[in-house]
């Protein structure tokens, strides 16, 4: 199964479409995630057009997103439970907001976003998975956007890019 993970696509303040890159691997995506800071609805719905669409909301994301989506989300697939939530808030790092979400369930991968800072590593036998932005790389030398891939095992792997063109 290949998921494409994404999120912080700020749509459309940071860009009015989505990059080449990331389109080619939406046309082969069996799902995908969006973890938060979307923008607007619109986003939503141009990628129910690729493949089915499972996300949360961020902190910039509007009511219209936050009536259709929560701020955190638990999917099994393939016996793996996957949990998503977007990081932000006070106090703590991103990376440790994304943790406590899931500090009273058992899960096998937390994907989650709001740095726009790549990430994939393994905390206490948990897969930390941050896509980084695929439109507004910050500080960043690429724009990213993430594949999960699922069959015998989880997997994890960033898709780089120099322009968002």
């Amino acid at each position: 199964m290949k998921i494409v993970v994404i999120a912080d696509t700020h749509m459309p303040k940071k860009s009015k479409k989505l990059p080449e890159r990331l389109l080619c691997d939406l046309e082969t995506a069996d799902l995908i995630i969006h973890a938060g800071d979307w923008q607007t609805l619109d986003l939503y719905n141009e990628l129910q057009s690729y493949a089915p669409v499972k996300g949360v909301t961020g902190n910039v994301d509007g009511l219209e997103m936050k009536e259709l989506l929560s701020e955190k989300l638990i999917l099994e697939i393939n016996g793996y439970k996957i949990g998503i939530v977007h990081g932000h808030g006070k106090k703590q790092t991103t990376e440790k907001r994304a943790i406590t979400a899931f500090q009273d369930e058992k899960v096998d991968c937390i994907i989650f976003g709001h740095s726009h800072i790549p990430k994939n590593y393994m905390f206490n036998e948990i897969l930390m998975f941050n896509p980084g932005s695929p439109t507004d790389k910050r500080r960043e030398k690429y724009f990213s956007h993430g594949i999960l891939s699922i069959d015998q095992e989880l997997k994890a792997k960033h898709i780089f890019y120099k322009d968002k063109i």
